[in-house]
This record gives structure tokens, C-alpha cells and sequence, in this order.
């Protein structure tokens, strides 16, 4: 999603989950796009929608709104398609540093994570996407907050690995699967 939008114009230092509010169509025309090439799942344009990522722009009260208006947007596409596709829920790192290597403890990751995973829940998404992630602790956290929201959506945590097969804290691909 983020791609696509800046192939059309919106610049890397505007807030991406904030269009879901002020540009809705530029956002539809997007999941039109992945429909139409015949996508069966698209994801909510909510990578960057929690907390700290939106203080960045003084977004950081419109977590849920943001969250909401992603997931009816998504759903009017998906309708006026007429075609069986999910909805995802996208959500992406917090993009600040857990303790210890940062100043964010883990109970605030995990508040975070919960909140713009309960607006997504409740708006209506079908399964929710921990999505390149880098940091072990921090996809702890969103998947326990997942959990927490809700026990039965369907949920995938993905995470990144440098060229030398490790997180960039240094954990494996075997070491993360058995976390």
C-alpha cells in the first residue's frame, strides 16, 4: 500500500493512514487496482496506524479512527466488487525501540499494539497481519495484544532478516518461528 501511494504522489514524510481520512478515494483506488488484478485478500492501509508512528504527525489521538475508517473503506471496495475478498489488517512496527535497547517498555508496545488492533477487530477485519517486523520482543507484544483483542481471528506475524539470515538484533529465522 505504502508503495503504491507514493508511485502516485504522496510523499514518504506525510502520514500514509491518515489518507484514509483525508484522501479515502486515493487509498480505494489502490484496492481497486488489487482486486481488479485479482487479489483474494487486500490489507487495510494501516501499516504505520498506531500510536507512535501518528505522534510523528499529531495523529496520535486518531489511532482508532484511523484504524475504523481503513477497514470500512477496504469493505465498501470489497463490496462494490462483487467479489469474495478479505480484508487483512495491517500493522506494521511501532517504529521507536523497546527497552533495553530502547525507551519503550514493553507494557506500553503492548497497549499500543492493542489499541489499533482492537479498532481493527472491531471494525471488522478478517485476519489481522503482524507485518516486517524486526524486532522479536515487539512481535511478542503485537501478537499477545492480538490475542488479547481476540482469540479467534486469523493472525500471520511476519518478520525481516538481514543477509546474514538474523533479525537486526540478531535472532534466527528458527529462533523466531519457536517464539
Amino acid at each position: 500500500m505504502g508503495t503504491m501511494l507514493h508511485a502516485r504522489g504522496v510523499a514518504f514524510t506525510q502520514s500514509f493512514d491518515e489518507l484514509n481520512l483525508s484522501d479515502p478515494a486515493a487509498v480505494a483506488d489502490i484496492h481497486r487496482a488489487y482486486i481488479e488484478a485479482g487479489a483474494g485478500l487486500i490489507e487495510t492501509n494501516t501499516f504505520g496506524a498506531n500510536r507512535f508512528k501518528l505522534a510523528a504527525h499529531g495523529l496520535e489521538d486518531q489511532v482508532a479512527a484511523i484504524n475504523r475508517a481503513a477497514v470500512t473503506l477496504a469493505r465498501k471496495v470489497v463490496e462494490a466488487s462483487f467479489r469474495p475478498v478479505f480484508i487483512g489488517g495491517s500493522v506494521g512496527p511501532l517504529g521507536v525501540r523497546l527497552a533495553p535497547f530502547g525507551r519503550v517498555r514493553p507494557e506500553q508496545a503492548f497497549a499500543a499494539f492493542q489499541e489499533q488492533i482492537a479498532a481493527l477487530v472491531q471494525a471488522g477485519v478478517d485476519a489481522l497481519f503482524i507485518e516486517t517486523q524486526s524486532d522479536l520482543y515487539e512481535v511478542k507484544e503485537a501478537v499477545r495484544a492480538a490475542r488479547s483483542v481476540s482469540a479467534t481471528v486469523p493472525l500471520v506475524a511476519t518478520l525481516t532478516f538481514t543477509r546474514d539470515d538474523r533479525t537486526l538484533l540478531g535472532d534466527s529465522p528458527a529462533k523466531a518461528a519457536a517464539e
